[in-house]
């Protein structure tokens, strides 16, 4: 069966319009291609798009050099209060958790045993002063013998020692507070026996106000410590929680101990610090920060600036014409979100704070505020009639 010519015809222009239109359709996606492509690499290379970043200042200050380690806080004092003579606990005159003063009377034994000795021994003395004063007028008449006066002299003497022992040993029936402190748990209970051989106290007081920190630095850190004075004590100290966010007290430095440890190869140090908000608390893991010097005019940048690779830390500096160029730094330390630099930058210049990963050296910037800021915007000046002032005539 043949075709007819026309309608040949008509399948090759079908053919025609479908090959026009595939040709026009490749080179249209070929072109958003290269176009796209060319988006792409113009945000993070030279001669691309602006990438938008937010900028900061190298600043110049003054800024304290710190040594950081871990501490313990330790009470000021702690006592245990124990008996000093035998006998039943009668009275607690104390709380749990009191503030107690040195002298405060915390308990009492029973004193009636040794009210009765005292009372027996004052009468015992008072015998013994009348012999010896009877003795004493005799030996002026030269009635006695010396050796006779001697001994009425000795039994004088022994009676009244053994009067005030017994005076001391009541006195001890009223058990007091040798410091000021905080009451802990109380330990015995009335109605117990307790002895001055006892193992357990009564209760324990511990010093809160003022309190020590004891805290560790490598022994590296010590000849540092030396030259700035504080083998003498004196430099300040700060102690921070376990998240080294949160100030806990300011203090000073008091004792740096007399041996490094051998097997740690620190050397410990003992600070104190006023306390007054008792936010130290006896057994309590803190940081502590000793301040060993200040570095006067040194080169600050926010830690943020501060970027990590192969070939060690770097920043991104903005230069005039709104490129950046990648510059290795040295870092000294880095406190409170803030780094000091020793060497690569210079106060005055401009750096990336935020948005460097989608930058390489070359790259054009615009600045942008941070997240969560508005760009100051400028309100044009306006003149005393509420009009908008002319431009100046050049």
């Amino acid at each position: 069966m043949h075709m007819s010519k026309r309608t040949l015809i008509a399948i090759a222009g079908v053919l025609l319009l479908l090959i026009a239109w595939w040709s026009c359709h490749s080179r249209g996606s070929s072109a958003d291609g290269q176009t796209s492509g060319r988006n792409v690499r113009g945000g993070a290379g030279p001669g691309g798009g602006a990438v938008p970043v937010v900028a900061g200042k190298v600043e110049q200050k003054d800024v304290p050099i710190y040594l950081n380690g871990l501490g313990t806080v330790q009470a000021f004092n702690t006592v245990t209060i124990h008996a000093r003579v035998d006998g039943e606990l009668v009275k607690v005159l104390f709380s749990e958790g009191q503030d107690v003063k040195t002298g405060d009377l915390l308990a009492e034994l029973d004193p009636h045993p040794y009210q009765a000795v005292l009372d027996q021994a004052k009468a015992q003395a008072a015998l013994d002063q009348v012999t010896l004063k009877r003795q004493t007028d005799l030996r002026a008449r030269n009635v006695v013998a010396a050796q006779d006066y001697d001994t009425a002299v000795a039994n004088a003497q022994k009676s009244q020692a053994a009067a005030d022992a017994a005076q001391v040993n009541l006195d001890y029936c009223h058990i007091k507070s040798p410091i000021d402190g905080r009451i802990g748990i109380r330990l015995v209970d009335v109605g117990n026996l307790v002895h001055a051989s006892d193992q357990t106290g009564i209760v324990v007081i511990t010093q809160l106000r003022p309190i020590s920190v004891v805290f560790t630095l490598p022994e590296q850190n010590l000849q540092e410590i030396v030259n700035q004075g504080g083998a003498q004590g004196g430099l300040h100290v700060s102690a921070f929680d376990r998240g080294n966010t949160t100030a806990l007290g300011e203090g000073t430095l008091t004792v740096v101990d007399n041996e490094i440890d051998q097997a740690t190869g620190t050397i410990k140090l003992k600070a104190t610090f006023p306390n007054d908000d008792l936010k130290l608390w006896p057994g309590k893991f803190v940081n502590a920060r000793l301040v060993l010097t200040t570095k006067k005019g040194a080169t600050i940048i926010p830690a943020s600036v501060v970027q990590r690779g192969p070939q060690g830390t770097y920043a991104y500096v903005i230069k005039p014409d709104k490129t950046v160029e990648m510059r290795t730094i040295k870092v000294a330390q880095t406190e409170n979100n803030e780094t000091m630099v020793e060497d690569g930058l210079k106060p005055g210049e401009d750096v990336v704070v935020d948005g460097q990963y989608k930058l390489q050296p070359g790259a054009h910037v615009e600045l942008t505020s941070p997240a969560g800021e508005s760009p100051t915007q400028s309100t044009p000046a306006k003149s005393p009639r509420g009009k908008s002032p002319k431009p100046a005539k050049s």
